[in-house]
């Protein structure tokens, strides 16, 4: 379950990510830890992969940006990182960037007889994933999905 300050969060973070050519890719504040620890997840699509530098400069102007509004107001660990290589795809830049993968979708719910889906990335647009299984194209209804992970299984 996502925090409900991470919205808040992610409102601050983003510009200042976009302003030092970053994208933030997701955020967490965990409560369940003492002090509490807020990490966010930045990219640089600009270099081949984000730098300790870049890490470092969102560090500095989110903590400045976040005492300032003490949107946190009890004290908290801040961790700024790269999230590395994920096999989640969330982003619409990963689903361009990973078309023709072979991907795993699971959904809330059973769809057409099945609640995992494993095929080729073929696209996705506002309302469908869609995938080719054996030759067959098939859409999944984007209310249904769960997750899309990259998978190296062959279809079912």
């Amino acid at each position: 379950m996502v925090h409900p300050l991470v919205p808040q969060i992610l409102d601050l973070a983003t510009p200042i990510a976009e302003h030092l050519g970053l994208e933030v890719v997701d955020a967490v504040f965990q409560t369940n830890h003492a002090p509490p620890v807020l990490r966010v997840d930045v990219r640089n699509h600009q270099a081949e992969d984000t730098s300790l530098d870049d890490c470092e400069h969102m560090s500095q102007s989110l903590a400045a940006v976040l005492d300032e509004t003490n949107l946190i107001p009890d004290a908290y660990v801040l961790e700024v990182s790269s999230p590395g290589i994920s096999t989640t795809l969330i982003s619409d830049r990963d689903f361009i960037v990973f078309k023709g993968f072979m991907v795993e979708v699971k959904l809330t719910e059973v769809y057409k007889k099945r609640q995992t889906w494993i095929g080729q990335l073929l696209k996705r647009d506002d309302d469908y994933i869609y995938l080719t299984r054996k030759g067959k194209s098939t859409k999944l209804p984007r209310s249904l999905v769960a997750t899309v992970e990259l998978s190296n299984q062959a279809v079912e």
